[in-house]
C-alpha cells in the first residue's frame, strides 16, 4: 500500500547538498509529485546566506518531529554561475532568490509554527501576518529558470565601468566598457589608441575594475 505520507526532499540544483557555499556538481531539482492536494508553496524569508543551513534544519526538524505530512518539500534555487577568481574561472551555485526558500506544505498552526520557529527563519511572505501561497506554476518557472544548461557569468563589469586591461597587445591600457555579454564572458572596451577611441573585444579574464 502506497505510503501516504510523503517524504520530504530537499530540493537543489546542486544534487541536495545542504553546505552553504558553491558546490560544482549540477543536478536539476524536480518537484515532488506525490503530495497533498491541499499543501500549497509559501515563501519563507531567512537571513541572507544561510538558506541551506535553515532548509537542512528545517529538513531535521520535519523528520525527528513526525511533519512529513503537513512539510513536504523544501526548495533553495540555485543556478549556475561562472565568476572570475583570482584570474581564474570558476564554476558556482548561485542563489537565485538571496534570503528566500521554498516550502511545500499544509499551513495549520503545528507546521506554520514548526517553520517558523526554526532557527535562521524570520518571517514567511505574505499579506499582513497571513503566509500568502505561491501558484504551482510560479515555482515551476524558478526551476525551469535554475535549469538553464548554459551557465552565464556572473555579473561583475557593467556599461561605463572604468577598466584597465591586464593581458594581451593592450596590456595596461585604460578603457571604458561600451558593452557586457554574460554568456560569452566577453566585454567590449573603449580604448584611447592614438587620440581616438577605439573599440576592442576582450574576455572577463583580461580585464579587471579600477
Amino acid at each position: 500500500m502506497e505510503d501516504k505520507q510523503a517524504k520530504i526532499k530537499k530540493q537543489t540544483v546542486d544534487d541536495g547538498k545542504i553546505e552553504d557555499g558553491e558546490s560544482k556538481e549540477k543536478t536539476p531539482p524536480s518537484i515532488v509529485k506525490k503530495d497533498h492536494p491541499n499543501a500549497k508553496w509559501y515563501v519563507v524569508h531567512t537571513y541572507s546566506g544561510h538558506e541551506n543551513k535553515v532548509a537542512h534544519t528545517l529538513k531535521q526538524r520535519v523528520e525527528s518531529e513526525h511533519l512529513e505530512d503537513r512539510i513536504l518539500d523544501i526548495l533553495v534555487p540555485t543556478q549556475d554561475k561562472i565568476e572570475i577568481k583570482s584570474g581564474k574561472k570558476v564554476s558556482i551555485k548561485e542563489k537565485i532568490f538571496p534570503g528566500y526558500i521554498l516550502v511545500k506544505m499544509i499551513l495549520d498552526d503545528i507546521s506554520w509554527l514548526a517553520v517558523r520557529t526554526t532557527q535562521g527563519v524570520t518571517s514567511f511572505v505574505g499579506m499582513g501576518n497571513k503566509p500568502t501561497p505561491i501558484s504551482e506554476s510560479e515555482v515551476e518557472s524558478i526551476i525551469k529558470f535554475a535549469q538553464t544548461e548554459a551557465p552565464l557569468y556572473k555579473q561583475v563589469f557593467q556599461p561605463d565601468d572604468t577598466v584597465k586591461i591586464i593581458d594581451g597587445p593592450f596590456a595596461d591600457f585604460i578603457g571604458k566598457i561600451d558593452s557586457v555579454d554574460e554568456e560569452k564572458g566577453k566585454v567590449r572596451v573603449l580604448v584611447s589608441i592614438f587620440g581616438r577611441e577605439t573599440p576592442v573585444e576582450l574576455d572577463f579574464l583580461q580585464i579587471k575594475k579600477i
